[in-house]
């Protein structure tokens, strides 16, 4: 089990704009919807320290944190996952990280929470509107509905795997099953190097993502959409460089910083596959 300093822990909950509280429920979704509302899904941060200062691995929390407070990042799913697992735990959840199997085993690490003996799914890496933990046990599907977007969690096969399953106008795009049994950072050492890869996805996309109750807002390469409710605004910005102005526009992050960690790629590739 990860060990932060209370002062790691202060800050972090400071950040998100939340209190220390004793564990529950409650608690655990005021956590959770801060995380999602506040830390946005975004590899800018990935391709900024890889070129700062060669880190081709996670980032420790001390790095994590002044990201967010100093330039306004997130993470993608490894990043922003396990550093709330770490939060997690040091706030009294008896929490577990979990693998997710997408393509391939373990393309997606996820946080699970119990509490009174059930389940509950955390995820704050998947740029979806989780906003809430959501129970595993339950004996029906629960979907999340924005915009064309619908993710459905389906109930546990007979393994006690949970598979969530996106739908984008009406057609399954995306999904992963979640494998109940707990893990370690260490087992996921290749999984998180193969995403640094020069051939890897966020290595050739742009993508920020961030959440409100009911609405969020995507930059994916050189596209802008607003979701509100049902209603999805898409505009095209012409260039890399009103895509900087974007950025820091509605995700505070300083264009200079983008324009930078962008540099380098060639051709911008479709983040969602």
């Amino acid at each position: 089990m990860p060990r932060l300093t209370p002062a790691l822990v202060d800050r972090y909950l400071r950040l998100l704009g939340v209190p220390r509280r004793p564990p529950s429920l409650l608690a655990l979704a005021e956590v959770t919807t801060a995380q999602l509302c506040r830390v946005p899904f975004e590899n800018v941060s990935k391709l900024l320290r890889l070129r700062r200062l060669g880190l081709a691995a996670l980032p420790d929390l001390q790095l994590h944190l002044d990201g967010i407070e100093q330039l306004h990042l997130g993470g993608t799913c490894y990043a922003n996952n396990y550093h709330l697992y770490q939060l997690l735990c040091a706030l009294g959840y008896s929490a577990r990280l979990c693998g997710a199997d997408m393509s391939s085993p373990d393309a997606h690490l996820v946080v699970v929470v119990s509490i009174s003996g059930r389940d509950y799914l955390v995820d704050g890496g998947y740029a979806a509107p989780f906003l809430a933990p959501l129970p595993l046990d339950a004996s029906a599907p629960q979907e999340i509905a924005l915009g064309t977007d619908r993710y459905v969690l389906e109930p546990r096969d007979a393994a006690g795997c949970s598979r969530m399953i996106l739908y984008r106008d009406g057609v399954e795009r995306h999904g992963y099953q979640v494998k109940p049994a707990p893990r370690t950072i260490e087992e996921f050492a290749s999984v998180i190097d193969n995403s640094f890869r020069p051939t890897s996805t966020f290595r050739n996309a742009v993508l920020l993502v961030r959440f409100w109750p009911g609405r969020s807002l995507t930059l994916h390469n050189l596209e802008r959409i607003e979701v509100n409710g049902r209603e999805v605004r898409r505009s095209a910005l012409p260039d890399r460089a009103a895509l900087a102005q974007e950025v820091e526009r509605s995700f505070g992050i300083p264009r200079q910083v983008v324009t930078e960690a962008v540099e380098g790629i060639p051709e911008l590739m479709d983040a969602f596959g």
